[in-house]
């Protein structure tokens, strides 16, 4: 494997260790080490894969990428900075901001669930790719009591507000029942191929329903880790970014139902 220098400045600046002129007081200081020996120089070229760096005896791993799951709440919008309200970038901890991590693709701002957040430009890209296709399963709560003839149409592509006719989706219902009064709710899952404005409610309402309460629980073959409260976050396991790079747009099951028919 090729070497892959960098400046030990660099590299301890990157893993969140100090600005460029604190690193080069704490390499004078005799802070920082390379593979045992007190390091000199803050310019000094190490290769993160082959020397073992440390700062003041703490290990310092390095990495170039960043893939996070995060478990998106209501009211936090999905971008990297906004002037007005909460970014999912607010919610993640200063180190894990450090390599400029983005959401990949967006969440409406009353939608909760799955949201990966990334600095894999290349990834990003394919997930997002329209010719791609790729999967994305939702649960809803809709006021209406959805049906066999909303299943058909949806699976034959609805015509939005626009004139946008949507690709096919799977549309599972899990259970319709009174809520009080003449209204009826309906809880469902469904997957569908594309990411338009507010796609999933534009689809109901062109079926003459609303939806009161929307999460994502799959995206291609990433799905939603239940236990991740609201607002919180992990990183990807070794296999979940494993089946992300080898995605192809396969079909996924939507997920059974279990949470918003409890509200």
């Amino acid at each position: 494997m090729a070497k892959q220098l960098m400046r030990l400045d660099k590299l301890l600046g990157n893993m969140g260790f100090g600005t460029r002129s604190e690193i080069k007081k704490a390499v004078k200081q005799g802070k920082v080490t390379i593979d045992g020996t007190v390091a000199k120089d803050s310019g000094l070229q190490v290769d993160p894969a082959r020397h073992k760096v440390e700062f003041e005896g703490t290990p310092v791993v390095y990495k170039s990428e960043i893939y996070l799951l995060l478990n998106k709440p209501q009211g936090v919008i999905s971008a990297t900075e906004d002037t007005r309200d909460q970014t999912v970038i607010d919610l993640l901890k200063e180190e894990d901001k450090l390599l400029q991590p983005f959401p990949v693709g967006r969440l409406d701002k009353d939608t909760e669930g799955l949201l990966l957040l990334t600095n894999d430009g290349q990834l990003a890209h394919e997930l997002l790719s329209p010719r791609k296709h790729v999967n994305k399963t939702y649960e809803a709560l809709v006021r209406g009591a959805v049906n066999e003839e909303d299943r058909t149409q949806f699976a034959s592509g609805v015509e939005l507000d626009d004139g946008y006719m949507t690709m096919p989706a799977e549309l599972v219902i899990h259970n319709v029942k009174e809520a009080g009064g003449d209204e009826v709710h309906s809880f469902i899952s469904l997957t569908i191929q594309e990411g338009k404005f507010h796609q999933v409610k534009r689809m109901f309402e062109a079926v003459g329903k609303k939806v009161l309460k929307l999460r994502r629980v799959a995206m291609g073959p990433l799905l939603l880790d239940e236990s991740l409260a609201l607002g919180e976050y992990r990183e990807l396991t070794v296999d979940e970014l494993a089946a992300l790079r080898a995605h192809r747009g396969s079909k996924q099951i939507p997920a059974k139902g279990g949470q918003l028919n409890e509200l």
